[in-house]
């Protein structure tokens, strides 16, 4: 893939900080059935114990738990649709982010501390603690720049690179769903 162009990410900080901070809408869901692999549905169920059902989170693990078992607090992961906007205008392209919700959502700290419960759809959500950060795989898919935005210290607390939850009460979410605060 080649590079972009460098392009101006900071102008659309602003744009990102104007989410809706109490409700707002799942705009997509995307399924990873395998490594690298994504479907987008029309909806998915959530499960306490399996987190997005078809999703391959659980069988895949977590290099963070001693045992190499799936990590509870990493069950789901939610990113803003205007930052993947910023990123990568080309919306068939948003499910290479990797994260299962796609929202239109104030996801920062201040807006949404870990603890925060959600309703999301017929699923209620808690956000769970754990950093979600940028890697390799993000910067090749959307360039370095966007990794350089996301990851931008003084822009951190406003979680551009999404964050963790996990599923407290199953239920179905389809897109176009309020996700909202309990």
């Amino acid at each position: 893939m080649r590079e972009p162009a460098e392009r101006d990410l900071a102008r659309h900080t602003d744009e990102v900080r104007a989410a809706p901070a109490d409700a707002g809408r799942i705009e997509m869901i995307v399924r990873r059935p395998a490594v690298d692999a994504r479907e987008v549905v029309p909806e998915a169920v959530l499960d306490p114990a399996t987190g997005l059902v078809g999703d391959d989170w659980l069988a895949r693990g977590s290099s963070s738990t001693p045992d190499g078992s799936a990590d509870p607090e990493e069950q789901l992961t939610l990113m803003s649709t205007r930052v993947l906007a910023a990123v990568e205008p080309d919306r068939s392209r948003w499910p290479l982010a990797g994260d299962q919700l796609l929202v239109d959502l104030d996801l920062s700290t201040d807006n949404l501390p870990p603890g925060t419960r959600l309703f999301a759809g017929d699923a209620i959500l808690e956000v769970t603690a754990s950093p979600h950060t940028g890697c390799a795989k993000f910067s090749g898919r959307f360039g370095a720049d966007a990794l350089r935005w996301i990851s931008d210290p003084a822009l951190r607390p406003l979680r551009m690179r999404g964050m963790y939850a996990r599923v407290v009460e199953g239920g179905v979410v389809r897109v176009g769903d309020t996700v909202r605060k309990v």
